[in-house]
């Protein structure tokens, strides 16, 4: 049997979609990790990158600081915060790996959302200052509606890395799809091996497009066909109460 038939039998296998070592626990613990970690990675460098962006200070030292994990590779990450995690009680697998992953997802967020921010139209801070907006009011309505678009693309490169390299999860003793894999190559069992990669895979696609249609939505002034006697660009927004376009 080739290994495509091989990956077919063991998908259609019903005993091998249950229980703990099944392919619907396998795929759980697969997207509770990557959230996890794309969560955790959000709530570090959103903040702090919306913070330098609006004042426009620190950010080139911060992001250089920032992209010292793209440098690091994920499975030395691993080996370094197993014991560690071991000598406090944490145990094996999701915390290792959850650690791993946050510093990987952070680089594409904290750098999409300084630059997002950074980069607003000075015009169109101007402009929601001259509609009396201060401080915090210019933030929340003219530049993170505007960063918005770009925010989102760090947040959907990060998941979808998170994502494919949570398999190395396994290596530590974590299931997810990885288990599946390693467990197949073992086993010399092709079928397992595919349906794990596939998966993996597919997985990482339909986070891609799920985050496309998020980002399509958040911005509906980019969506708008642009009229020839447009003046604006059309990413220029403030939003007072409602969307509105700076002409």
């Amino acid at each position: 049997m080739s290994a495509l038939g091989e990956m077919v039998d063991y998908l259609t296998t019903g005993a091998n979609w249950e229980g703990r070592n099944g392919i619907t626990h396998a795929v759980w613990d697969h997207i509770r990790l990557s959230a996890f970690s794309v969560a955790v990675a959000a709530v570090v460098a959103i903040p702090v990158a919306v913070f330098l962006g609006h004042v426009r200070r620190g950010g080139v030292v911060a992001v250089a600081v920032v992209n010292i994990g793209r440098a690091i590779p994920t499975f030395a990450i691993i080996a370094l915060a197993l014991p560690i995690s071991l000598r406090y009680g944490f145990g094996l697998g999701f915390w290792p790996s959850a650690v791993a992953l946050v510093l990987l997802a952070i680089p594409p967020i904290f750098t999409n959302t300084y630059t997002g921010i950074r980069d607003v139209d000075p015009g169109v801070i101007e402009s929601a200052r001259g509609m009396g907006m201060r401080g915090s009011q210019v933030l929340r309505r003219a530049e993170l509606p505007n960063a918005m678009p770009l925010i989102l693309t760090g947040l959907r490169v990060s998941a979808v890395q998170v994502v494919a390299t949570a398999t190395l999860a396994a290596l530590v003793g974590y299931g997810g799809l990885g288990s599946l894999i390693i467990r197949g190559k073992a086993q010399f069992d092709d079928g397992k091996l595919l349906t794990g990669a596939v998966l993996v895979a597919l997985l990482a696609i339909a986070t891609e497009l799920a985050f496309g249609v998020v980002e399509r939505r958040s911005s509906p002034w980019l969506r708008r066909r642009r009229r020839p006697d447009d003046v604006a660009p059309a990413a220029a927004a403030v939003v007072p109460e409602t969307a509105t376009a700076i002409p």
